[in-house]
């Protein structure tokens, strides 16, 4: 084999022996577990919001963000459950790039994963301990989802994942819900057959042991839209899409159909200003038909996101604007409205055409953020 053996890692008990979840993050994930497994039983009128960037590359930012998010979550308590995206690890097509806190805790030095799976289980850990999420995560590996067991209340199943056999299998062995996306193609039949395969019973191999699993209902699909041959993004979530997906799910016989509808990714064209808008038109869809309404479980969400603009390899990683790594750029923690924060991307993006730049400088954003605030103190005392 073409492959260096470099140390064995500790095993998930090891690693959770040596950082213990407290009692009140057990209750809180009982808790949590238990609001999922009402909406996806149909015991709850609530929506599920699966919210959050796309990925988390640093600790900080991201307990500063759920901790707003905290505050969301109680204002809209009676009518939305929020499931924080905390994702560790990055799917890259060409195995290129950033693969995710996993393998880079650090992102500017070389990959260590013993630090990461430590580095990703304190960052779950804190969240739960300091805001009482229990956090969703996509299974990229699936040996590694016991590392996170104890923490985790919801787990995505990517769209290059999802034909994937261990995946499917391991998935059916979970007691939390699992969304399967559509694969890149849009044949929303492979993602019907992982329902299938996860809602059933298997044995199988899993991390040298010989597993039995007894089957997770609460599987379901995820809707993130598709490519098309010419490499074009399609949606899916329209009411003709959801149609379809209650036709497929009443042929299917399976538990507990549900759909929670990626407002980005194909679905947005990764056009963040457009999730509104799509998350409104699902919404609308449910209310027009009483069988969309059961089958819509909720949305998955990259609000108020940007990710477009990288800072030059040397530095290593990305700028998220705002909520996301407000800790590293000058008053951005005072920006409170929609409305406002768009204003400032327009203004970011204008400027990057009219100095013709492929990329925006650290300094460079400083200096946008500084410039933006001072051309704008009426409206952000406004707001």
């Amino acid at each position: 084999m073409n492959m260096e053996f470099k140390r064995k890692l500790p095993i998930p008990a090891e690693i959770k022996e040596m950082y213990p979840v407290s009692e009140e993050g057990i209750r809180a994930k009982k808790f949590n577990d238990q609001e999922l497994y009402k909406i996806f039983t149909g015991q709850s009128d609530k929506f599920l919001l699966v919210i959050g960037p796309c990925s988390a590359a640093r600790e900080d930012a991201v307990v500063d963000y759920v901790t707003r998010l905290a505050k969301v979550q109680e204002a809209v308590k009676e009518k939305l459950v929020l499931v924080p995206r905390v994702y560790t690890n990055k799917p890259r097509t060409t195995g290129e790039g950033y693969k995710g806190m996993l393998h880079q805790p650090n992102p500017n030095q070389n990959p260590d994963m013993l630090k990461g799976l430590i580095a990703i289980r304190k960052l779950h850990m804190r969240v739960l301990n300091e805001t009482g999420f229990s956090c969703a995560d996509e299974m990229l590996y699936p040996e590694n989802h016991r590392y996170l067991s104890d923490l985790l209340s919801y787990v995505a199943i990517g769209a290059r994942s999802v034909e994937d056999q261990l995946h499917r299998l391991t998935a059916s062995g979970l007691d939390i819900p699992v969304g399967m996306k559509n694969p890149t193609s849009g044949d929303i039949s492979v993602m019907m057959n992982a329902i299938k395969a996860a809602q059933n019973s298997h044995t199988f191999i899993y991390r040298g042991w010989e597993v039995t699993s007894g089957g997770n209902p609460l599987t379901h699909a995820i809707l993130r839209g598709y490519v098309d041959r010419q490499g074009h993004s399609s949606p899916n979530y329209h009411y003709e899409d959801l149609i379809l997906l209650y036709d497929a799910y009443q042929k299917s016989n399976l538990l507990n159909p549900g759909v929670i509808v990626d407002t980005n990714h194909s679905n947005s064209g990764k056009k963040y200003l457009e999730q509104i808008r799509i998350a409104k038109e699902a919404l609308h869809s449910t209310r027009h038909n009483d069988e969309v309404k059961k089958l819509v479980e909720g949305g998955d969400a990259i609000l108020l996101q940007k990710v477009g603009y990288s800072i030059p390899k040397k530095d290593g990683k990305i700028i998220f604007y705002f909520l996301n790594d407000h800790h590293n750029m000058t008053c951005s923690s005072d920006f409170g409205r929609f409305d406002y924060v768009k204003n400032f991307i327009d203004f970011v993006i204008q400027y990057r055409f009219s100095h013709n730049l492929t990329e925006i400088s650290k300094e460079d954003i400083k200096f946008l953020i500084t410039t933006f605030i001072q051309n704008n103190k009426a409206l952000l005392v406004s707001n």
